[in-house]
């Protein structure tokens, strides 16, 4: 832990994380990042995400991120006494964000009524894959089973007929990240209403599921269906409602997106392909048509593209205004001056390993307040004493509890 001062515009909330894997941390992340004060519990294992993707001496480079700006303190949730350490915590938090299944908070002791016995104005985040009621609500669900029955995975594929490969998912774990920024919302809309002005001083529950974060994200795909009898079909790297709009290979075997799908744009773009013979042809006369004939549209641009390498296409595409971007790998993301200079890329020090590391800078950014990356992801139960001394143990009471084994 660094001796950084806290800042943002959440400063001053304190925010209790019972959560594992992604959805609920990813909230916590997100609150912390912009000031919160987060307290973490984990197992006495840590959190499963701490052995997830690329490690460097066994540290996960993802959880220097994904637990930045937090305490960690390792209790066993299953042990006697430790709904009392909970309830102890809970006292002087203002939010609790959780992403057990349904009910599973209750069977442990920590149910709403406990967990605001001594806190009526405790704002509680359940964040689960089906919700807290409904049919499903009992299933296990990760972030791609939310993506799967939310319709971003059946839209995210291939256009129909062109592979026979299954439906491609994002690359990252979108669902549980939407979730998360769902409930991140709402503990900000949910204290905001207790504490404004006239505000009421009352706690709120929000129930927040993976399948609904990404249903609700599916543009005009139920109005559609539900007016017309029309299924939203995926479109592959097309825009289905807008041409040209699309990614293009360049001479150099990169892709380049190019997005001329206004009049104005596509007039420039048949211009700078020395084609204005293409602004006449009645085939791409207008979006409407251009997206019937999108095809051949396609063809003929992708054979200009092909023509140069990406460097000078996107040079070219520039100097006529035209919106372009190569698609970016890390790399790229890491050299970006764009980035660089909005703090979106930014080099922070890990205590932990001993360098500097990449991480990604804060969103939103809130100009006059945008908060601080102060530490990395924490070790296990790295902040437990300091935790617990704040919640008014005693040394004494916290070496009792560390005997029963019910913190590490």
């Amino acid at each position: 832990m660094t001796d950084r001062p806290y800042s943002g515009p959440l400063k001053g909330l304190r925010i209790l994380e019972i959560g594992h894997f992604i959805a609920a941390p990813f909230c916590t992340r997100v609150l912390a990042d912009l000031g919160a004060d987060v307290i973490k519990i984990e197992p006495p294992a840590g959190d499963p995400v701490r052995k997830w993707g690329a490690a460097v001496e066994g540290r996960s480079l993802w959880w220097s991120v994904h637990a930045r700006n937090k305490r960690s303190i390792a209790l066993n949730l299953k042990a006697s006494g430790a709904v009392d350490v909970v309830r102890r915590i809970v006292r002087d938090c203002d939010a609790v964000v959780e992403n057990f299944r349904p009910g599973q908070l209750a069977r442990m002791g920590l149910g709403n009524d406990v967990l605001r016995a001594d806190n009526p104005g405790l704002v509680i985040g359940h964040v689960s894959g089906f919700g807290q009621d409904g049919p499903y609500r009992d299933r296990a669900a990760f972030g791609v089973v939310g993506e799967a029955i939310g319709g971003l995975r059946y839209l995210s594929d291939h256009a129909p007929g062109t592979s026979d490969l299954p439906p491609v998912r994002a690359g990252v774990s979108i669902g549980d990240s939407l979730a998360g920024l769902y409930a991140a919302l709402g503990i900000a809309a949910s204290l905001w209403q207790r504490d404004r002005t006239g505000g009421d001083g009352r706690g709120r529950t929000l129930d927040v599921a993976l399948t609904d974060s990404v249903l609700s994200m599916m543009e005009g795909m139920l109005p559609e269906y539900g007016e017309l009898g029309r299924i939203r079909q995926p479109s592959g790297s097309r825009i289905p409602t807008a041409a040209p709009s699309s990614a293009y290979p360049s001479r150099d075997g990169k892709w380049v997106v190019i997005a001329g799908n206004s009049e104005p744009l596509f007039q420039r773009l048949a211009g700078l392909m020395y084609r204005r013979d293409l602004i006449d042809d009645p085939r791409f006369a207008d979006n409407p048509a251009r997206v019937a004939n999108v095809a051949a549209l396609d063809a003929i641009i992708e054979g200009w593209t092909r023509q140069h390498d990406a460097a000078a296409l996107l040079s070219l595409l520039e100097q006529a205004d035209v919106p372009s971007t190569k698609i970016y790998d890390a790399a790229d993301c890491a050299a970006d001056p764009q980035y660089a200079l909005r703090g979106m890329v930014r080099q922070v020090e890990d205590p932990h390993l001993g360098r500097t590391l990449t991480h990604p800078g804060i969103v939103p950014l809130v100009t006059d307040d945008p908060g601080d990356i102060r530490w990395c992801g924490p070790d296990i139960g790295e902040h437990t004493d300091e935790v617990l001394t704040g919640a008014g143990y005693t040394p004494e009471a916290i070496g009792a509890l560390r005997a029963d084994r019910v913190i590490a």
